[in-house]
């Protein structure tokens, strides 16, 4: 009976030992399933994550960008001369009481400079000589052999211009004017203190006491007269950008109940 008991007895601690032995043996098993997957060998090169900050740019590339901004816009340049120039010569056909005395045909010049406010409207100024060349029946009445006379003219005009195409174009022009008529009498025997004739009148003016002076100066005129001008101009522009122009004027001063008309046609050049 004792024998039996220790038999059962040693089997039950055979069947527990090995039961603990294959539950140890599950244990280990399991963690190491937990460790290392199956059929997968550890990483061992692993990769750095990769950061999504985008790297910066250098700064040269921003600098290229700040500068290549919108560009400032241009000016249009203007299509006219701001200050425009002219030259020119011709002769002059006279009338009124000048047209008496005076033979036409007198040759002339002209210089000028005008101030361009836009390609329509200026502001010329002109600086003018006019021979007034004395007729024969003049030199009769004077009582002399030859004589020069001459007209200086100083006129500040507004002018007009009107490009009719590309290439001509016209002008106007008008405004007052400082007129200097000026002359000498050569081998003159004129009588001082005789009486005056019409020659002498528009010549000096009014004679003094109706008589030629006695101190013989009425051999020399010297007139300062005020007065206007008017005149108009076409206009043919050549390849070189300088244009050519003609031009009529009327010019019209007096003093002293006296009166200087002259009507220069020029012809030249304008820049």
């Amino acid at each position: 009976m004792m024998g039996k008991f220790a038999t059962a007895s040693a089997l039950t601690l055979l069947v527990l030992g090995g039961f603990s032995g294959m539950l140890a043996f599950a244990q280990t098993a399991s963690a190491d399933q937990t460790q290392t997957p199956t059929g997968q060998a550890p990483a061992t090169n692993a990769q750095p994550p990769q950061s999504s900050t985008p790297s910066p740019q250098p700064s040269g590339s921003q600098e290229s960008s700040e500068e290549e901004g919108p560009l400032p816009r241009q000016r249009k340049p203007p299509d006219f001369n701001k200050w425009s120039y002219n030259v020119g010569a011709g002769a002059n056909v006279d009338s009124g009481a000048t047209k008496t005395f005076v033979r036409g045909g007198g040759l002339g010049g002209t210089v000028g400079v005008a101030r361009n406010g836009n390609k329509y409207l200026g502001l010329r100024a002109d600086f003018m000589y006019e021979d007034l060349p004395l007729k024969q029946s003049s030199l009769l009445l004077a009582s002399a052999q030859s004589a020069n006379s001459y007209l200086l003219s100083f006129t500040v005009d507004p002018i007009i211009n009107i490009p009719v195409t590309s290439n001509f174009g016209a002008y106007l022009l008008f405004g007052p004017g400082y007129f200097h008529r000026g002359g000498t009498l050569n081998s003159d025997t004129a009588v001082p203190g005789t009486a005056c004739n019409s020659f002498y009148t528009w010549w000096n003016g009014l004679c003094p006491n109706v008589s030629l002076p006695l101190d013989g100066s009425f051999v020399h005129s010297s007139q300062n007269d005020f007065g206007y001008n008017l005149g108009a101009g076409i206009t043919r522009k050549m390849p070189s950008g300088v244009e050519v122009y003609a031009e009529f004027r009327l010019i019209h001063g007096s003093a002293n109940e006296t009166t200087t008309d002259v009507r220069p046609i020029t012809v030249g050049v304008r820049w």
